[in-house]
């Protein structure tokens, strides 16, 4: 019963717990969609902020691409100018000139002319790009400092002819910086990775990820043809995190991706969802207090008590009752109604009794009297036939009467009905051997009413007379055969002799066989089959099956 109430307290709370459940699912969801976008956003913004970073270092290349001395290649003069120029500058560890041969003319640090930069694609880039086009390199590792660093260049005109390229290199800190001191990311995570996926600035820095290639996940999105979304594992390996993403392109030739760690994104909606589940908890064990405590007392108690005085009533102690009050509650309804009930049938079985005992004693008295007067029938007919043949016959069909009336009164006085068995065995008593019976008898329990038991007694005897004068009796091989079936509705009851001397159809029905077919009552719907086999006679009648308990009147 706690269970019971248990699980209706928990059903109870299913519908705010499905609420609860639609709305956290809602709101990650809508969170989710704001995240999504919120990176995007960031990306954006990190795209145009270095868009302005490599506009400002173009708008200096070309600015240095004008200076005569620069132009005229003169290696002794446009150190000094390029020293000048570099002392106010944070983003650049150098600016060199290099010329159409790949060698160094001259730089911001006064390192020796001549220096080979064949190998550095950006310089090769630069020589065949068209006039103030900014090339941009890849992650660098710088050949005069040593400093990790993003070449850009631009090529060097003279008379509109390419004579060498004017190079710089923003130095990786320092962007790394200026992306940390724009305050981009907020929590996230901003990267930017050139286009063969070397890390060039990691904001907010965790260290060690500038030189590394990126995941596997991001490189795949180097080349895409435009931004995206996505969820993956963050840099970190552990944590799951929603990033946005802006591939290499023409136009800005830095691949840039923000991410936010998923822990972080969802900690509002986590610490709601806890707070949400304790409540869920909170309720559930509430609703098992309340079942386990409330309910004891006013339903489990009551339950008990009036099922204790059931069970009582049932194990005969017949003055047990609940003794309690229709204004309890409505339990105390119930157990006042089952003490009116039990009332109610005391009374019932107390007028039962009463008729029981007073039916016994009309039963006992028409048993008397039936015997008596079946007694002064034998009485009289003896006195009226002293030496007619059939005499024996007739006594003993009235004994066989006799009998059957017994076995019906007998099971008047006990159970309303009496079975086929005790019938038929009754029926064949006087034919008995007490060393070896002829008769075999085989059937399913199955009752039959009193004015049915008593034409089927009749019957037997009528067949078992005429199996011993002339049938299977009249031969000590004989043996009889006895069963009976229930199926439809309908018993078959079935006589069968065996071993006994040869029988044939009689030419004219007697008044056996006249009784053997009207003994039933019409509403038993009896039919009879008779079969003069040459070994031997099969009797079968079927008739209506008996209804247990059906009201019955002897006949």
């Amino acid at each position: 019963m706690r269970k019971r109430l248990f699980a209706v307290a928990v059903t109870a709370l299913l519908p705010g717990i499905g609420l609860l459940t639609y709305n956290e699912l809602s709101n990650r969801q809508e969170r989710r969609v704001e995240v999504h976008n919120q990176v995007s956003q960031t990306a954006r913004d990190a795209a145009a902020e270095l868009d302005r970073v490599l506009e400002g270092a173009k708008s200096l290349l070309i600015a240095v691409s004008t200076l005569p001395t620069v132009v005229d290649l003169d290696p002794l003069n446009c150190g000094t100018s390029l020293r000048r120029i570099a002392s106010n500058l944070e983003m650049t560890g150098a600016i060199l000139v290099i010329d159409a041969q790949r060698k160094l003319v001259c730089d911001s640090q006064g390192n020796p002319a001549g220096v080979d930069f064949s190998e550095r694609p950006y310089v090769n880039e630069g020589l065949a790009a068209d006039a103030d086009t900014l090339v941009v390199g890849n992650y660098t590792v710088s050949k005069l400092t040593g400093a990790a660093v993003l070449p850009v260049a631009v090529p060097l005109l003279r008379n509109g002819a390419v004579i060498g390229v004017v190079a710089t290199a923003i130095r990786l800190d320092w962007l790394q910086e200026r992306m940390a001191e724009r305050d981009l990311t907020g929590r996230g995570t901003v990267i930017l990775a050139d286009r063969q996926g070397v890390i060039l600035s990691q904001a907010p820095s965790s260290g060690g990820l500038i030189g590394q290639n990126l995941p596997d996940i991001l490189s795949s999105k180097l080349q895409a043809t435009d931004p995206g979304t996505l969820d993956a594992v963050g840099m970190d390996g552990r944590d799951q995190t929603i990033i946005a993403y802006r591939p290499a392109t023409l136009g800005m030739p830095i691949f840039v991706s923000a991410g936010l760690s998923s822990a972080e994104a969802f900690h509002s909606i986590n610490r709601t969802t806890w707070a949400s589940l304790s409540m869920v908890l909170l309720s559930v064990l509430t609703a098992f207090l309340a079942a386990t405590v409330v309910a004891d007392r006013l339903i489990i108690r009551p339950i008990y008590r009036i099922v204790g005085v059931l069970e009582a009533y049932k194990a005969g102690r017949l003055s047990s009752r609940t003794r309690m009050e229709s204004t309890d509650s409505e339990l105390g309804l119930v157990g006042s109604t089952v003490d009116s009930l039990l009332d109610e049938l005391e009374a019932r079985r107390l007028a039962a009794d009463l008729s029981e005992e007073r039916r016994a004693l009309l039963v006992g008295e028409l048993r008397h009297r039936v015997k008596n007067t079946l007694a002064v029938v034998t009485a009289i007919a003896r006195q009226t036939f002293p030496r007619d043949e059939r005499l024996t016959s007739f006594s003993q069909r009235l004994s066989a009467l006799g009998r059957a009336y017994d076995l019906l009164f007998t099971g008047q006085e006990g159970t309303p009905d009496t079975q086929i068995a005790e019938v038929v065995r009754a029926a064949l008593a006087p034919y008995e051997n007490n060393t070896d019976t002829p008769f075999q008898i085989a059937g399913p329990p199955l009752p039959i009413q009193p004015e049915g038991g008593l034409a089927l007694s009749l019957i037997i005897h009528e067949l078992a007379t005429n199996a011993t004068k002339y049938g299977a009796l009249s031969d000590k091989n004989g043996r009889v055969m006895i069963s009976w079936s229930s199926a439809n509705g309908r018993v078959s009851f079935c006589w069968q002799e065996r071993h006994g001397p040869p029988v044939s159809k009689p030419e004219r029905a007697g008044f056996g066989s006249q009784l053997i077919g009207r003994a039933f009552p019409a509403t038993y719907k009896s039919e009879l089959d008779l079969d003069f086999s040459a070994d031997g006679l099969k009797c079968t009648i079927t008739f209506e099956e008996v209804v247990p308990g059906k009201p019955t009147q002897l006949s």
